[in-house]
């Protein structure tokens, strides 16, 4: 007879973002859309720039797909924030541009100390990393000594320094797998749908945060069945920071990189796809002639928070990416002490998975090279 599942434990820290990161403001700071002359100007004097700069522009799938475009033909990368991260760190350039949220400029420059880290907008954060203050979640660490202290790549640089492990959304089940065989109770954090999902699948005893993606918690389980009704054949991929009745209606359950592999191996030619929809760009170009329908959130209405899309991630644009390359401001600056601490529990995973021996440096070539897209990689 199977043991019974230990039941998730959680812990109410959930709380709204106020102030200059809130929605509201980020929304507010998404910049004007530009002509397509005005697009083409941009885009020269950028290439020029980071030329002249010897620069690097590293960018994140949910970014506008003009940045993504740019990153591949400029030399840098289009990616998930981990392997954006490790690609500025192996790169020659002394300069890192990072076109993403704040987290990823900070574990840019936890993995590059000696190099300039800029971004086009500081502001740009994240739901996850707000909802999860250091200093609060180092007390409450604190409170469980016992626990191993497991968090997700979507915090800041002083919650990395206070965990022991830090992990992504496709590796996260296994090193949480590999600590429930020792017998390590786990403190996770701050993604309660993806801590519920992977003790849902491991059986180990969490204690979980109780943050969520602003984006992927607004997908809807009864309003995804019905489009499943609407589109029969297609297939449904979801990124695990959804709630449990979207991810109980997967295909296939996976990480920005798993996401994209499944779309372009699959025998399958319409998706329903329930991540940021920033993704579905790299999607119709790795899979072209595939049909991508974005899964159904609260609807276009003036009450939607998200509408499937990242505020903060939409703050990144041509002009301002121009400016700081122009002026070699907004530079990302963490401190000495935070960085060495952090980069142990970045290292733990990054151990792991080459003990694993997981394949974790696509080329920009996905569609021949998509199997490489099964390595680590958060949203």
């Amino acid at each position: 007879m199977n043991a019974p599942a230990i039941p998730i434990k959680t812990v109410e820290y959930e709380k709204p973002s106020e102030g200059a990161s809130c929605v509201a403001h980020a929304w507010a700071r998404t910049p004007a859309p530009v002509s397509p002359a005005e697009k083409e100007e941009l885009k020269e004097r950028i290439r020029r720039l980071l030329r002249e700069r010897e620069a690097v522009l590293v960018a994140h799938y949910y970014v506008d797909s003009d940045l993504q475009d740019l990153a591949e033909e400029t030399g840098g990368c289009v990616s998930d924030s981990l392997e954006m991260a490790r690609f500025g760190r192996d790169h020659a350039a002394k300069t890192l541009v990072v076109a993403g949220v704040r987290f990823m400029g900070e574990t840019a420059k936890i993995l590059s100390p000696e190099k300039t880290i800029l971004m086009p907008d500081l502001d740009a954060t994240c739901s996850l990393d707000l909802g999860c203050p250091a200093d609060e979640f180092a007390a409450f660490c604190d409170q469980h000594p016992d626990r191993t202290v497991v968090v997700y790549a979507n915090t800041s640089a002083a919650v990395k320094a206070r965990a022991d492990w830090m992990v992504t959304s496709s590796i996260g089940l296994d090193i949480v797998k590999h600590l429930h065989e020792q017998g390590k109770k786990i403190l996770w954090a701050p993604d309660k749908h993806l801590g519920s999902y992977i003790q849902k699948q491991t059986g180990a005893d969490m204690l979980l945060w109780q943050g969520s993606c602003l984006v992927h918690d607004e997908f809807k389980g009864i309003e995804l069945d019905l489009l499943k009704a609407e589109y029969p054949h297609a297939k449904v991929l979801v990124h695990p920071e959804s709630p449990a009745n979207v991810v109980e209606q997967a295909d296939v359950v996976g990480s920005t990189s798993q996401l994209i592999a499944a779309a372009v191996n699959m025998d399958a030619d319409t998706f329903i796809v329930a991540t940021d929809n920033g993704i579905l760009h790299k999607m119709r170009q790795a899979a072209p002639g595939k049909n991508f329908i974005e899964a159904p959130t609260a609807g276009n209405s003036a009450t939607c928070k998200s509408c499937a899309h990242c505020p903060w991630m939409a703050m990144n644009g041509l002009r301002n990416l121009a400016e700081v390359l122009e002026n070699m401001n907004n530079e990302i600056h963490v401190d000495p002490a935070i960085g060495k601490d952090a980069v142990r529990s970045i290292s733990r995973m990054l151990d792991f998975a080459a003990a694993k021996k997981a394949k974790v440096a696509p080329s920009a070539d996905l569609a021949q090279e998509a199997k490489l897209f099964q390595g680590i990689g958060p949203a």
